[in-house]
């Protein structure tokens, strides 16, 4: 057998070998105590304890880097931890996607022996392992633009529910009621936090921490100063919304200025060719049958 096929057969036995190895030498006992431990007195509606196999989850967390699952963690935060993707999920997901691409390459290499087979792959196995942190990175940067254009409108509603008589917390929570989007997601995860007893300076914090657009991190940071100093509510929501008008605007008004810079080059690669083959190609036609 040539190198390169030692190679790809090394490429799906080693991790095999490493995830039956890391299977059989986790500390099954210590980690059933704990479970129990936790869950003691925790019981279904039919009397049975919650019981959840940790075994796959407690292997693909050795096999993931402790600072590559906080990024998972924080990305999944940023996109509102969709209840169908949730951390543990992700988690076991990534090394057995990366295993299947592996699987597949292998069995096309076995069809067909290449160095470009090989490539191809390996190729594979990373786009399968990375692909769950693509589509929730899409998703977290998505949900991010979409709380940055709802900010100013939500900003409105808090500064006419506060003029009306109401106090911060119930206008967040009619701002919360009567929005459907990913910002009014958050203020009523922020209501919930304080009515379980959160102080309310932490969750203020944490829901500035949990986006990454900086306007709502200047609007909590004022909220914030606002309850500790004692300046009227009211008049920073009217500072706060002003401001996040105009840099609605401004938004606005830049992508406006780049839209002739991001139409250009299409226009030269797609219209403009087809255009002067519309154009030139009977002349051209032309000039070759007289000169033929």
């Amino acid at each position: 057998m040539t190198p390169l096929g030692f190679l790809s057969i090394a490429l799906v036995v080693l991790p095999l070998a490493y995830l039956v190895w890391a299977f059989f030498t986790t500390d099954r006992k210590a980690a059933l105590a704990v479970q129990t431990n936790l869950t003691h007195g925790f019981t279904q509606e039919g009397g049975a304890a919650i019981q959840r196999p940790p075994a796959l989850l407690d292997l693909s967390k050795r096999l993931t880097p402790t600072g590559y699952e906080a990024k998972l963690d924080r990305w999944l935060s940023l996109a509102g931890r969709p209840a169908s993707l949730p951390l543990e999920r992700l988690i076991i997901g990534k090394p057995l996607l990366a295993l299947a691409g592996a699987v597949l390459g292998l069995l096309m290499f076995a069809k067909s022996p290449s160095p470009q087979v090989v490539a191809l792959g390996l190729g594979l196995s990373a786009l399968l392992y990375f692909l769950p942190d693509l589509l929730v990175y899409n998703k977290g940067v998505k949900r991010q633009q979409e709380i940055e254009q709802e900010l100013p409108n939500t900003l409105d509603q808090l500064l006419i529910s506060v003029e009306a008589g109401l106090g911060f917390e119930a206008a967040m929570a009619r701002a919360g009621g009567y929005g459907g989007g990913a910002l009014a997601q958050e203020l009523m995860r922020t209501l919930q936090d304080l009515q379980v007893g959160r102080p309310r300076q932490e969750a203020y914090e944490a829901l500035a921490q949990r986006s990454s657009v900086q306007d709502l991190k200047s609007f909590v940071r004022a909220v914030v100063q606002a309850d500790k100093y004692g300046i009227g509510i009211a008049k920073v929501l009217r500072t706060q919304a002003k401001q996040a008008r105009v840099k609605r605007r401004q938004r606005a008004e830049e992508k406006a200025m780049k839209l002739p810079v991001k139409v250009l080059f299409p226009l030269l690669l797609c219209i403009f060719p087809v255009l002067f083959i519309v154009l030139l190609g009977p002349a051209a036609i032309k000039i070759i049958e007289a000169f033929s």
